[in-house]
């Protein structure tokens, strides 16, 4: 037997497949498939019967009941569990002291780093300066601690990819928040941090748990605060 995941979130799929989350059963016999399909219903069907099946799948699908939606979701939360697709969270996270900052990023293709080296353009991202020109885009600056609340705002209110924020650490200076990905589970770490001194400097890294590649959910997110901390009267140190 063969278990297949199929999602229409396309980080979730990369994540599952650069992870070699693709499992296939031995004791079962051949002529037997089972296979995950959209919305994620387990089935088990034989050889002769999938041509069939997928002639049915091209015609409209009726609206399903309430009790097929609340099986699948079950069934999607079982899956989650079982395969423990949240991840663990990393043990480098958090300010770093030899240089002070946040942690670069691994050699994979699905995080973005302000402490990351400004050639590298697969993960490097700008900081963040919510005084730029010295308050030109307030009417006054604000402080850190209002900072920290205006960035607080944001990350409650801004869902890019329908990821769900959950606030886990909080300090004076520091924020860490795992965003959730809406089907399977998927947890990426986002940081952010106000480094001491007299610059109104944000620093961040976004970073997914799993997998090898994002398709750019990471940037995307990042970019997504952004915007909506410029509306606060934030800016990006450099384009990005």
């Amino acid at each position: 037997m063969s278990i297949y995941f199929t999602s229409t979130n396309t980080h979730e799929m990369g994540s599952m497949a650069s992870s070699g989350h693709l499992y296939r059963h031995k004791s079962y016999k051949r002529n037997h498939i089972a296979c995950l399909t959209p919305p994620f219903n387990l089935t088990l069907v034989s050889h002769h019967k999938l041509k069939r099946q997928q002639q049915e799948e091209e015609t409209p699908h009726q609206t399903s009941s309430r009790r097929e939606i609340i099986l699948r979701c079950s069934e999607v939360a079982v899956l989650g569990a079982i395969f423990h697709l949240s991840g663990t969270k990393p043990n480098y996270l958090g300010v770093h002291k030899s240089p002070p900052g946040l942690a670069l990023c691994p050699a994979t293709n699905n995080c973005v780093s302000t402490s990351e080296n400004t050639s590298d353009l697969t993960h490097y991202a700008p900081p963040w300066n919510y005084n730029p020109d010295e308050g030109g885009g307030r009417k006054k600056a604000v402080s850190k601690e209002e900072a920290m609340q205006e960035l607080l705002e944001v990350i409650k209110s801004t869902k890019p990819d329908n990821f769900t924020p959950k606030i886990t650490e909080k300090r004076d200076d520091y924020v860490r928040v795992e965003y959730e990905s809406p089907i399977l589970g998927f947890v990426d770490d986002v940081e952010f941090w106000f480094p001491p001194g007299k610059k109104w400097i944000v620093q961040y890294r976004s970073a997914s748990r799993l997998g090898n590649f994002d398709f750019d959910v990471n940037r995307k997110r990042i970019k997504a605060l952004r915007v909506a901390l410029e509306n606060k009267g934030w800016a990006s140190e450099n384009s990005f």
